[in-house]
């Protein structure tokens, strides 16, 4: 299982990419659990902190395509570390401004969403350039998704920590710092200053004119918004059951339940077309939601939390591929740039719908929605199945690639990007 990954991490670069965009995405990946903490801390609601991190999620969601265009148009170094920065001042302005003047809290949220930068996208266009193969690229893509669980589940655990040690301003604070450092660290490195983006096509979809990808990211919108109304809906729960620890752990335990799930998964080459395989891992990810509307005892609770992430990641390597498959040449950042915009637009309306229903009905009514939104999701890949393995374009063959050693033709990756 370990060798496949092994050989991608042996590769000149691909450790130090993987983890400086892990470090530098941090403070977004842990941004909804930092800003609830945070708010209940200063003494607001859970509608407040439901409403904080939708804002953040959705100027999230509004800058990620915006700076992944600039990326393929201007080149990594010079939007990404701007970018980082700028984040990082606001959500910083953020910790030491509080929720005293909502305005400025809710504008402080804002500008950190809006300028955070497209690492996710930014270290996808790049594994083409990083490896040798296709299938190489494919199993980077798992490792990947497996990667960013073992951030989910250390994420948590670091805010919780932070908040235990210092404070939920200190929690904030220090996310912030650990991102310009992880974003400083893969811009520095020399696939990132040499990368440049295949040529496109003008368009004002930019990657949009894609059906596929459109339908792609509609099935992905409501499985973000099942992950967001997990993150309000467990805060009550561990209220009544043991408080931020519990409440850390869970978020913890559905990161590892991802990340188990996306290592089995990513072990393997996979025959068949994506697009119907991403059906069945859907129908898998609804059905395990199920279970977290019984709320157990704290133990039992955290294993059902492990088993609702386990189909998360091999979902979103598949999603991967489908991306790569679909995206329009010279799109590439753009096009991963929108899966994550989706995603968390998803996660935001998840979290800013959790808050009304749990104050209305409290945990077990927060837990209804994922289940819910699990199910809509796979609706929507049934509905557009045709649209989905519509192919996007005839392989393209490419003379004298650069990964290839022997100078052989071989089928280029439909991203088309090259250092």
């Amino acid at each position: 299982m370990a060798a496949g990954y092994l050989e991608i991490l042996r590769a000149r670069h691909a450790t130090r990419l993987l983890v400086g965009t892990l470090v530098g995405r941090l403070p977004n990946a842990t941004a909804a659990i930092a800003i609830v903490l945070f708010v209940r801390a200063e003494g607001g609601t859970y509608s407040l902190a439901g409403a904080l991190a939708a804002v953040y999620g959705v100027a999230n969601a509004v800058g990620q395509p915006v700076l992944g265009r600039l990326v393929d148009l201007h080149g990594q170094p010079r939007v990404q570390l701007p970018a980082a920065l700028a984040s990082a001042l606001a959500m910083t302005a953020f910790a030491f401004t509080g929720t005293g003047l909502l305005g400025l809290s809710y504008a402080a949220v804002a500008l950190a969403g809006l300028f955070t930068p497209p690492l996710e996208g930014g270290l996808r266009a790049l594994w083409p350039s990083v490896l040798r193969r296709e299938e190489q690229v494919h199993t980077a893509y798992a490792m990947d998704a497996v990667a960013q669980e073992v951030m989910f589940t250390v994420g948590p655990l670091l805010v919780t920590l932070c908040v235990s040690l210092w404070s939920a301003q200190a929690a904030v604070v220090v996310l912030s710092v650990l991102g310009v450092l992880g974003a400083l660290s893969v811009v520095v490195s020399a696939p990132s200053r040499a990368w440049r983006s295949a040529p496109r096509e003008a368009h004002w979809l930019g990657a949009l004119r894609s059906p596929g990808l459109v339908a792609l990211l509609a099935a992905f919108l409501f499985i973000g918004m099942a992950l967001g109304s997990i993150t309000v809906a467990a805060v009550p729960y561990a209220d009544d059951h043991g408080g931020d620890a519990v409440y850390g752990w869970m978020m913890a335990a559905l990161g590892l339940g991802a990340l188990v799930g996306g290592t089995v998964y990513g072990a393997r080459q996979w025959a068949g077309a994506p697009e119907r395989r991403l059906r069945v891992l859907v129908a898998f990810l609804a059905v395990c939601y199920l279970p977290l509307m019984l709320m157990p005892g704290a133990v039992a609770m955290v294993a059902l939390t492990a088993l609702a992430g386990v189909f998360l990641a091999p979902a979103i390597a598949c999603a991967f591929v489908i991306v790569d498959r679909h995206a329009p040449s010279g799109t590439v950042t753009e096009a991963f740039s929108w899966l994550v915009t989706t995603f968390t637009v998803g996660a935001s309306v998840g979290t800013g719908l959790a808050g009304p229903v749990v104050e209305a009905g409290g945990a077990l009514w927060g837990f209804v929605v994922p289940g819910a939104a699990g199910a809509v999701s796979w609706l929507v890949l049934a509905a557009t199945g045709r649209v989905l393995a519509a192919p996007v374009r005839g392989a393209v063959v490419a003379a004298s690639s650069e990964n290839d050693p022997n100078r052989a033709v071989e089928p280029r990756f439909s991203s088309g990007d090259r250092a």
